[in-house]
């Protein structure tokens, strides 16, 4: 499968943006674009999806060993693929590199397209690729995207540099554009579902994008990877005996899509509805809450009384149910930002608060039965709760609830604020459906 590694110097580089436009120009051109993503993150692959017409899923070093994530790519073959990154090409926790992007671009035999934000430089774009090369010879670094560059006389300064000092093709110099700009907030880029006319925004991108960069080039260096060779198991989808109801609303969207075909592989069927305007739970044997940005639409949540009372009850009459982050916050008893407070379900017991700063950043392990991997990104805390309050993890690395404790257990239900990530070694997705399908209750 031809495939393209798209990176950057650092973070804020505008790589999602010029990966979304890449997508949807190839796309356009009639390919089948697969993307994917570096890393624990819901959002930047919410745009590449929707670019895209399909899926985006991630690559992570954190909860996947080498295998899984060479299965996971070779699993989902198209004419091409693009693999975006996140910070920096180099940026990675460990010290030597192995969970770095390049890391992963060298495990999927990858060629490397930076995105360089050029603004304020000219001559000095030169020693950056130099250094990029000889940090790492075995990185395949194919191409350059002049990104946000200034006009046609910075554009000139800016090929001269590389062709004097580098063997490094340009491939493309996309200008400053103010179309191009996604709104930014606390957890980094908006969410199409919350962007008006997003279809018509990614077409304009896919439009800008794809004029500014050399296509035909693009395709040539990702169809001259090397092969790949990698064994994938055959999956089947049986008839399923269980449904599990899950929100995907303008409030909470945060799922991955394996995690999500995970449980439809061993047998839920899964049912989505709308926490803000549906008035009650579809008919379902467990429920599965997401991340998301439930402050957001705080009003219009608690508005949906019939909702929070259908949940509220199913919870409490012991409906098995799992939820993250911003479902976790839905399932206290208010939400409180920028000076204003709304009632939710209230099954938690607590108050969640929005900060300024965020009160968990980055990768978290928890231990409940075992040790497994997890992630957090959130800027709620939870305040008041009971002092004997039940928790169904200790916090080992990361900050969860209070810093020691994630998983706030109430009858069937897990709330905490970790993510987590179906996979070989922490099959969560898989032993959900089985604990709900003993839970099930005759209809």
């Amino acid at each position: 499968m031809a495939r393209l590694f798209i990176a950057a110097a650092h973070k804020s580089s505008g790589k999602t943006v010029i990966s979304t436009g890449l997508t949807a120009a190839l796309n356009t051109r009639g390919l089948a674009v697969q993307t994917f993503k570096k890393g624990p993150d819901y959002i930047d692959p919410m745009w590449l999806a929707q670019a895209g017409n399909g899926d985006c899923y991630n690559l992570d070093f954190n909860t996947m060993g080498p295998q899984e994530l060479l299965r996971l790519y070779a699993s989902h073959p198209a004419d091409i693929s693009l693999i975006e990154a996140n910070k920096g090409l180099y940026d990675g926790v460990d010290l030597e590199g192995c969970d770095s992007n390049a890391a992963l671009a060298k495990l999927l035999k990858a060629p490397v397209i930076l995105v360089i934000d050029t603004v304020g430089m000219t001559r000095g774009i030169a020693p950056l690729l130099q250094g990029y090369q000889a940090f790492d010879p075995d990185v395949n670094i194919a191409g350059v995207i002049l990104n946000k560059v200034g006009g046609p006389r910075h554009e000139a300064k800016l090929r001269a540099a590389v062709e004097k000092y580098t063997d490094i093709p340009v491939v493309g110099a996309v200008p400053k554009n103010p179309a191009l700009e996604i709104g930014e907030r606390h957890l980094g880029l908006t969410t199409p579902a919350e962007t008006g006319e997003f279809k018509a925004l990614i077409d304009k991108v896919g439009k800008i994008v794809g004029a500014a960069v050399d296509l035909d080039r693009l395709i040539e260096i990702g169809n001259a990877a090397p092969e790949i060779k990698v064994s994938v198991p055959k999956t089947s989808t049986p008839k399923p005996d269980i449904r599990i109801g899950i929100p995907r609303d303008t409030a909470f969207g945060f799922y991955y899509p394996d995690d999500l075909q995970a449980m439809q592989n061993s047998g839920a069927k899964l049912v989505f509805f709308d926490t803000l305007h549906d008035p009650k739970l579809p008919d379902v044997d467990g429920l599965f809450l997401g991340g998301g940005f439930p402050e957001t639409r705080m009003a219009l949540l608690s508005a949906n009384v019939s909702m929070r009372k259908s949940i509220r009850q199913a919870l409490q009459s012991g409906m098995p149910a799992y939820a993250e982050c911003g479902g976790l916050m839905y399932l206290c008893k208010t939400i409180e930002w920028q000076g204003k407070r709304f009632e939710m379900v209230g099954v938690v017991d607590g108050d969640a608060v929005m900060n300024a700063r965020p009160q968990g950043r980055g990768y978290a392990r928890l231990k409940g039965e075992f040790e497994f991997p997890a992630h957090e990104f959130h800027y709620a805390r939870v305040d008041n709760l009971p002092e004997n309050t039940r928790y169904a993890y200790q916090v080992l690395r990361g900050h969860g609830i209070d810093g020691k404790h994630d998983g706030v257990m109430v009858n069937n239900l897990i709330a905490g604020f970790c993510h987590l990530r179906n996979t070989r070694t922490n099959p969560w997705a898989e032993r959900f459906v089985d604990f709900v399908r003993g839970k099930k209750m005759p209809r």
